[in-house]
């Protein structure tokens, strides 16, 4: 696997793409890709596997494998790891350059857009204890993800896309509108937790009596006819 070294931290993440795409090699490894964001790996790499998840995480299975790469990144986001680190044999995996140019024209005018509106700024949110948090957050929403919960992949992809988008631009508005949204899953999550805390000593002698009830209706309702 040929080891590109794009120095990209200082170049629009758009331009990296277009950068990637005019090499003369007609694979593209995902341990290039990793090369060539740099620093912004981890962001980059969340956005992708984020918007997968959203994307086809609905299929059985799939969430899973999408999971699993976003809980490593996770990690080494805690652990303060500079450099991405994933197995040699899925670094090793490629797609034809082509095909890489030819989606890249299909996303790049939107992804320009999103650029455009995106900047660096609030830099405390993109910091080392930052970074820590978040990769707490992330290893937790991946773990999330890979549990069995039919539609419980949105949400918590949702999130992880937009940490990713973050770190990768730099945005610390972005990281705040991720934290905005865990925060509010807690709140809800604990709204629920104690509503049912309090209403269910209640609830359940009603429930019970409905369920003995319901035979002595429908015996009554039968011998009308």
């Amino acid at each position: 696997m040929p080891d590109y070294d794009y120095q990209s931290d200082t170049r629009p993440f758009s331009q990296v793409l277009q950068d990637i795409g005019v090499k003369d090699d007609p694979k593209l490894y995902l341990g290039e890709l990793v090369n060539a964001f740099g620093e912004r790996a981890f962001g980059a790499l969340m956005l992708f596997f984020g918007l997968m998840n959203i994307a086809i995480g609905i299929i059985p299975g799939t969430t899973t494998i999408l999971g699993a790469p976003l809980l490593l990144m996770g990690l080494q986001l805690m652990v303060r790891q500079d450099q991405l680190w994933l197995p040699r044999w899925a670094l090793r995996r490629s797609i034809e350059r082509e095909t890489y140019r030819h989606g890249l024209e299909k996303v790049l005018p939107r992804l320009k857009m999103m650029e455009r509106l995106s900047r660096p700024r609030l830099s405390i949110m993109t910091s080392e204890v930052s970074e820590v948090l978040i990769g707490v957050a992330t290893f937790i929403l991946a773990f999330i993800l890979i549990l069995p919960i039919w539609g419980g992949n949105l949400i918590p992809a949702l999130i992880i896309s937009t940490f990713g988008f973050g770190l990768m631009q730099r945005d610390g508005l972005a990281v705040v509108i991720a934290w905005s949204a865990v925060g509010l899953i807690c709140v809800v999550g604990l709204v629920v937790w104690l509503a049912w805390t309090w209403v269910s000593p209640y609830l359940l002698p009603v429930w019970h009596w409905a369920q003995g009830l319901l035979p002595q209706t429908w015996a009554w309702f039968t011998g009308l006819f």
